[in-house]
């Protein structure tokens, strides 16, 4: 018995099958694969073109874990999987692995016809719980429908991501029940909030070519350039988006954001633009003078935050101010004080505690017979392809060690 008919499940269904075991999938949707159908902007970024070091690089939540599993099926034999299964792909900017079609269906339903293929059964409901005989080891799956038997069962039913594609956290109550710790679930890859007033005067605004430090208490802990956008709750995009995922203490630790508005120029150069801008439109008052250096939406809050009069004429201003100017250019601050909620996020973090998990197998320490795949355990990887790839590796995993099969 299959929990849970998304990326994980999918390719731990398709495993077991075609190890010749007989397969049931418990899916609420009617569809399989609802998430991974979404995923990408509809897209599907499958994996990562990297090795396995690589991919566990960018995996902060317990990368050693995933070591037997990636190495069993790395990234390279995942793009081999699918495209075996009809599925040509790419690959695009930092190693992202798309089908040629630009279509997450593909990919979906690839994975759903291979299990009509192998002839996976499939009840179309909500698990409620996993059964276990007198020695503890799994006899069967509690549905809505009934209690369905079995030897073994894996739980794959995502983390509480996106809970419109089933991802309600069902998973976590069903491993607890049986003793299992669960890590607090928290969102990651998902939009910040942040109370201060800029962020709502800048709403809209969407700079390129910025970079964005995240610092940890005042410590610079990541930084990385590319897009990012402001939000009336706070700030979103992909350079923000990247940074939760390095976002593991809240209740500890202080986090704010700094904004490089000119990456390409050092505090020097940036000066000297600055001058050359306050000579040509020295007639101008500051808030008319800077449409040359900065989006005209942007103006105001640079103004504010270098504590210059917008009225002020540019060739009155200060070098102290002027140099003011330049720095919040270059360092703009952004206080950051959570998440927006976790059906925004593209992941979640925190789950079954991989300690009571054997890493080769993903069978359950204390359950015999009950196995874990994907996003329902605490890991959790980067954008670029990392997460789905982490499904893959321990669906691919489960499906191969349950039941008795190899390691």
């Amino acid at each position: 018995m299959i929990v849970g008919g998304g990326a994980a499940g999918m390719m731990a269904a398709v495993t077991a099958a075609e190890r010749g075991l007989d397969v049931i999938v418990v899916e609420p949707n009617r569809q399989m694969g609802r998430k991974v159908r979404i995923t990408g902007k509809g897209r599907c970024n499958l994996t990562n073109d990297c090795d396995v070091k690589g991919v566990l690089a960018n995996v902060p939540g317990n990368p050693k874990f995933l070591y037997s599993a990636l190495t069993a099926f790395p990234p390279a034999a995942a793009m081999a999987f699918f495209e075996d299964l009809g599925v040509p792909l790419k690959t695009e900017r930092g190693g992202r692995v798309f089908p040629v079609s630009d279509n997450a269906h593909d990919v979906a339903d690839a994975l759903a016809g291979r299990m009509d293929v192998l002839g996976v059964g499939r009840v179309h409901g909500r698990a409620v719980r996993i059964v276990t005989g007198p020695d503890g080891a799994v006899t069967g799956v509690e549905t809505e429908r009934g209690v369905i038997g079995c030897g073994w069962a894996v739980l794959a039913t995502g983390g509480i991501s996106y809970p419109a594609t089933g991802s309600t956290g069902d998973g976590y109550a069903m491993a607890a029940a049986l003793g299992h710790r669960i890590v607090a679930p928290r969102p990651s890859l998902v939009p910040l909030v942040s109370g201060d007033a800029c962020c709502v005067r800048l709403a809209g605004l969407a700079p390129r070519n910025v970079d964005l430090t995240l610092l940890e208490d005042g410590k610079a802990i990541w930084k990385e350039r590319g897009e990012m956008l402001f939000a009336h709750f706070g700030v979103t995009g992909p350079l923000v988006l990247s940074a939760s995922a390095h976002i593991r203490d809240w209740a500890g630790r202080r986090y704010s954001l700094s904004v490089d508005f000119k990456p390409a120029l050092d505090a020097e150069k940036l000066d000297g633009r600055i001058r050359r801008d306050l000579e040509k439109y020295s007639n101008r008052d500051m808030t008319n003078a800077l449409t040359d250096l900065a989006p005209r939406s942007l103006i105001p809050a640079l103004l504010d935050a270098a504590g210059i009069d917008p009225e002020e004429k540019a060739h009155d201003l200060t070098r102290e101010k002027r140099l003011a100017l330049g720095e919040r250019l270059k360092d703009f601050p952004v206080p950051v004080s959570g998440t927006r909620p976790p059906a925004e996020a593209i992941v979640t973090a925190g789950g079954v505690d991989v300690k009571q998990v054997d890493p080769r197998t993903m069978m359950s320490k204390l359950v015999p017979g009950l196995y874990f795949a994907g996003e329902i355990l605490d890991v959790d990887g980067y954008t670029g392809g990392f997460n789905l790839q982490i499904a893959w590796a321990t669906g691919r995993k489960a499906g191969l060690a349950a039941g008795g099969g190899s390691k």
